[in-house]
């Protein structure tokens, strides 16, 4: 890895989800899938990635961005604890910067945005079964009903920050 890539994690959704938009985004060098753990109230495993991102190609503006169009990042639901919407931060400038993308996409969202900012304590990878799910698995009904229309907004909204190539079909 060099000083241009570094990390930021992001829960909120589905990791097998979450993990397909990130793999779809040039400069994403690598999207690690599992569970993350903050600081306490936050400090039960939540599903998540961390993205390895290339910073001269892609901003932590647009990677913020597409997190919170790419899952209910509005909404209060039974599941918010397993699927916390979350920026997982690694320094205190990582931190600023990803307060002020949200406090500046806040405008776009007509209710209240619910992804916190919060320190990245732990990570738990997912089985290894499940990594790269879209990829391995395109056909099946979970990747049919939940990761294509996520796919199809990044494909409609996002076209020019798209990588693989069947994505931008």
């Amino acid at each position: 890895m060099t000083d241009k890539v570094i990390k930021i994690g992001l829960g909120g959704g589905c990791h097998w989800c979450t993990e397909a938009v990130f793999q779809s985004l040039k400069g994403v060098a690598r999207v690690e899938q599992g569970f993350v753990q903050s600081d306490a109230p936050a400090d039960s495993w939540s599903e998540a990635v961390v993205v390895h991102y290339d910073t001269t190609v892609i901003d932590l503006s647009v990677l913020v961005e597409v997190h919170l169009r790419t899952h209910a990042a509005t909404k209060h639901h039974s599941m918010r604890s397993k699927y916390r919407s979350a920026v997982y931060i690694f320094s205190d400038a990582q931190a600023a910067s990803a307060r002020s993308i949200l406090q500046k996409a806040q405008w776009d969202f007509g209710e209240r945005l619910l992804t916190g900012v919060l320190p990245f304590r732990a990570f738990k990878a997912s089985d290894e079964r499940f990594h790269n799910y879209y990829r391995s698995n395109p056909d099946r009904p979970f990747c049919k009903a939940y990761i294509d229309p996520k796919l199809d907004l990044m494909r409609r909204e996002f076209a020019a920050q798209l990588s693989w190539q069947e994505f931008c079909l």
